[in-house]
């Protein structure tokens, strides 16, 4: 005779053992993204969103710009205008890799509807230069000149939190400018001022 299968000698067995896996996988899901760093939220987004308004010139962007684990082309083509270099018109490619750690800070601040404000996106090598002769906050190599900073507030964040957000992904370069309201970001090398 055969030795009776504890999972199967009731008829209910089966089903209370699929709810219980279940019920522990569901409880899993939650856990997994909150020990998830900071640096994988973006993985996890089914699409990826942003909202902008450029300080300067008043313009309003929002859109998906990436989706079924695909950049959208058409999106990032959009961006890249839309952060252009609005003094002299100058359009240059936003290394993606910038937009993704936007879109984790606004998920990690828990502000899944705010808006960022950009005061500075790409920056041509002659707006660069005549900025760096105004302010000594201007650098010579600035990542700005390669589409890979970008400055920014984020609405209904304080600039503090958004550094420290950007600080804990350990990401990128975080600048903090209180005294100018704003945080600068980008994907160089981990390091912060």
């Amino acid at each position: 005779m055969k030795s009776p299968n504890p999972l199967t000698t009731d008829s209910e067995a089966p089903a209370q053992l699929d709810r219980r896996h279940l019920c522990k996988a569901l409880l899993t899901v939650p856990l997994l993204v909150a020990v998830a760093p900071i640096s994988t939220l973006a993985a996890f987004a089914p699409e990826r969103k942003l909202s902008f308004y450029h300080t300067h010139t008043g313009e309003e962007l929002s859109l998906v710009y990436h989706k079924n684990g695909n950049y959208i082309p058409q999106a990032l083509k959009k961006i890249n205008h839309y952060l252009r270099d609005f003094r002299c018109d100058a359009v240059h490619t936003i290394d993606p890799v910038l937009l993704d750690i936007l879109h984790d800070l606004q998920q990690a601040a828990g502000n899944l509807n705010g808006t960022f404000e950009v005061i500075s996106g790409y920056r041509s090598p002659e707006t660069n230069r005549n900025l760096r002769q105004k302010s000594s906050g201007v650098a010579k190599s600035s990542l700005h000149m390669q589409g890979m900073a970008i400055d920014v507030r984020l609405e209904g964040t304080t600039t503090c939190q958004l550094r420290d957000l950007s600080m804990q992904m350990k990401r990128g370069g975080t600048g903090y400018y209180p005294s100018s309201n704003f945080v600068h970001l980008d994907t160089g090398r981990v390091r912060h001022w």
